[in-house]
This record gives structure tokens, C-alpha cells and sequence, in this order.
């Protein structure tokens, strides 16, 4: 397939760019970020975007047949896969876009999710040591989490939803209507996705000790009816016939047994969950690694495994400390998901993709728990100094002092 085939794609492509460059600023500066940051991360992002569109050009992908199906004809509208058909299909219509034009928007909804991913763990890190805020920077720079989310598919949509529903959990109370956007998000590319964050949000409005009753009762009542709604459409999504204890049982032992195909493939049927647990969050280790790809994917990895050993540990050593974040939404969230994930894929090229839908929550997690927070200088209290008074500070002297002559 051709890069572009007119000067129209030609420009359309540097227009997407450019849009998308004022978009982050915009954007940064609703999340506390600096436009030189905003800026630095859209780069970033943007790098992995042109290695991901050279990969598919070269060895194909899922990409390109999202991008060829949409091209071939109107469909109707539906989630998951032709969620991302139908969008990609506007694109084309609405803004005759090539594959690299429609890459770059793609692009933008990773870039967007990855601002406030970025966002969300300074937020949590602004009081620590220097240590723990390069940390964090670290693992937003880490090549897995802009890769998979700067291409065509439900990846770069899925992560906007998580960074969104993360931003969010910092003042959950508050940005109710922000959970709303990921939901929906989430809801076109993986409902099933969508149904657990409703899930992870009825539980912490419900829960919560900090609200008072009637808007415990008003907030919750519309997640329970929202969670009531998207639950059953979400395992119907997924494959699962009937919510009972046999359907479930039978849909996980038939999804253990699918991409067996590959290098990726590990059979997980024989695993103990612990051990599924494991292998879907941090496998491949370096010394599993069989490609550059998952070499990189491997250091990635054990960068998440340090964290996870660290923040574990002093999540023990200080169990009382309190938080800023939704702590009840944000754990809900993270362990149903991961839990489900691990226990139906057999693919660690799959893990590698859709662990980044749950995994910024437990970094966040684990990251505000290390540390502890730097003493802040103290302020002054009452009114601030006047001019005169702030010239007998200057030279050491008390209203009512004649300053002696040198």
C-alpha cells in the first residue's frame, strides 16, 4: 500500500500533524503541563507512530485491514472491531485522509492519552524525591506504552479512555462527566473494557466514606444503572452466553485455548493464577526475548516488575497513609481487569498491547504509595509585606531605627 497517492494526502497529513500540536497545548495546559512538555510527549508519540506505520507497511498488520476494509464501503455503525472501521471509514470521508493521515490521528488519541497519563503520575509524584519524579518520567518514556497506541486500531482508543478514567480518579467527585467521555471511549473499541470501569466506579461512589449520603445515593444509583446496562452487553461482546458460574467457567477455558499461534503463544491452561497473573503483566522477561521488539518489551517490563515489588513493599510498611486519588475506583478497576485479562489470553503479543488498559492505574498506584512526601517551606503568616517594610527587611533594620551611616 502507497504512502500517499496525491498532494492532497500530502497535506492533509501535515494539517493532522500540526492540529494535533496546538490540540496537546491546549490540552497540557488543562492538565498542569507545560507546553514544552505537551510537546515533547506528542513527539515522542509521534516517533513510535512513523516506526509503527513503517512496521505495518513492511510486515502487515491489522492496521492496514482496518484501514482497507473502511476504504472499501459504508457499513453500519458498531463497537470493537467496526467501532474502529466505521471511525476510520469518517476519516476517509470526512477528510479524504491516506493511511498516514489516518495513523496520525490515531496518533493523536494515544498522544492525548499519554498527556494524561503523564499528568495524572506528576500529580502523585510532585511532593517526592527527585528519584521517584525521574521514575515516573521513566516509565511514561517507555517505547511499549507509546508503540502500541500511535496506530490505527482499538489500542490508541482504549488507552485515551485509561488515561482519561485516570486523570479522573484524582478528584473522582468532580469529574463525574470525565469518566462519562472515557466510558464512552472505551464503550466504541472494547465494551467489555467499558462495562469494568463501571463497574470500578459504582463500587467507589457507593464506598466511598467521604460523601455524604444523597449524593452517594444520586451518583451511585446512576452507575448501578449504568453498570445494570453494560455488563450484560459487555459479556454478550465477549462471547459469554449467560452470566451464570458454568457460562463464565466455560468461556475462559475456551479462551485459553485461542492465538496459540506464534511465538507469542504460552499455554496458560495449565498455569495456577498467580502464576497467569504474573506472566500476563510482566512476561517476556530479557531472557525470553526472541526479537528487538521483545527485547524492549522485556526491559519494559522488568522496570514494571521493580515497581511493583517496591510499591507492594511500602504499601505494607505504611498501610494507614492516605491518599489524594480514588484509590477504591482505581484498584477495582485495575484487579477485575487484570484478572479477567490474564485468565483468557494465550498470547504474550496480545498482553503486551492490552495490559496498557489497566496497567497505568497500578503504576499510579504503586508510585503514590513509595516515598514519602519532602517538607514544604513555611509560609508566612498574615498579610504580606509592605514596600517600606520590605526595604527594613532588606537592610536589617526595625521601623523606628535610624540606619547608621557607613
Amino acid at each position: 500500500m502507497a504512502l500517499v497517492s496525491s498532494a492532497w494526502h500530502v497535506a492533509i497529513a501535515l494539517l493532522v500533524f500540526l492540529a494535533g500540536a496546538l490540540l496537546v497545548t491546549w490540552a497540557g495546559r488543562h492538565f498542569g503541563t507545560g507546553s514544552r512538555r505537551s510537546l515533547a510527549l506528542y513527539a515522542w508519540h509521534t516517533l513510535f507512530c512513523l516506526v509503527y506505520f513503517w512496521y505495518v507497511l513492511e510486515y502487515g498488520g491489522d492496521a492496514i485491514g482496518y484501514y482497507r476494509t473502511a476504504s472499501g464501503g459504508a457499513r453500519a455503525f458498531d463497537v470493537g472491531t467496526y467501532g474502529v472501521v466505521y471511525l476510520t471509514r469518517l476519516l476517509i470521508e470526512g477528510l479524504g485522509v491516506s493511511l498516514l493521515g489516518a495513523f496520525l490521528v490515531y496518533n493523536l488519541f494515544g498522544s492525548l492519552g499519554l498527556l494524561a497519563f503523564d499528568a495524572s503520575l506528576r500529580i502523585v509524584t510532585r511532593d517526592k524525591s527527585r528519584t521517584l519524579r525521574r521514575l515516573a518520567t521513566l516509565i511514561v518514556f517507555l517505547p511499549s506504552v507509546s508503540f502500541w497506541s500511535s496506530g490505527i486500531g482499538k489500542d490508541a482508543l482504549s488507552f485515551l479512555a485509561t488515561g482519561l478514567a485516570l486523570w479522573a480518579a484524582l478528584d473522582l467527585q468532580r469529574r463525574i462527566p470525565l469518566i462519562g467521555i472515557a466510558v464512552a471511549v472505551m464503550l466504541l473499541v472494547r465494551p467489555h473494557m467499558a462495562a469494568m470501569l463501571v463497574m470500578g466506579v459504582s463500587l467507589a461512589l457507593l464506598l466511598h466514606p467521604g460523601t455524604s449520603l444523597a449524593r452517594r445515593v444520586l451518583l451511585g444509583s446512576v452507575a448501578l444503572a449504568g453498570a445494570a446496562a453494560l455488563v450484560p452487553f459487555g459479556l454478550e461482546y465477549a462471547g459469554v452466553s449467560s452470566p451464570d458460574t458454568e457460562a463464565l467457567m466455560s468461556y475462559v477455558e475456551g479462551r485459553q485455548g485461542y492465538n496459540m499461534q506464534g511465538s507469542g503463544a504460552v499455554d496458560i491452561s495449565s498455569m495456577s493464577l498467580p502464576m497467569q497473573l504474573f506472566t500476563y503483566l510482566f512476561r517476556p522477561l530479557p531472557f525470553e526475548a526472541h526479537s528487538l521488539f521483545a527485547l524492549a518489551a522485556s526491559v519494559d517490563n522488568v522496570i514494571l516488575l521493580y515497581l511493583f515489588v517496591m510499591g507492594g513493599r511500602a504499601m505494607l510498611r505504611h498501610p494507614g497513609r492516605r491518599y489524594q486519588e480514588n484509590r477504591l475506583f482505581l484498584w477495582s478497576y485495575a484487579l477485575i481487569a487484570w484478572l479477567m485479562l490474564a485468565m483468557t489470553t494465550a498470547n504474550l503479543g496480545i498482553s503486551l498491547r492490552q495490559k496498557w488498559m489497566f496497567a497505568p492505574m497500578l503504576i499510579l498506584l504503586l508510585l503514590s504509595a513509595l516515598g514519602t512526601p519532602r517538607p514544604q517551606p513555611l509560609r508566612p503568616v498574615g498579610p504580606p509585606p509592605t514596600p517600606v517594610m520590605q526595604i527594613y527587611q532588606r537592610y536589617g533594620i526595625r521601623p523606628g531605627q535610624q540606619r547608621r551611616k557607613p
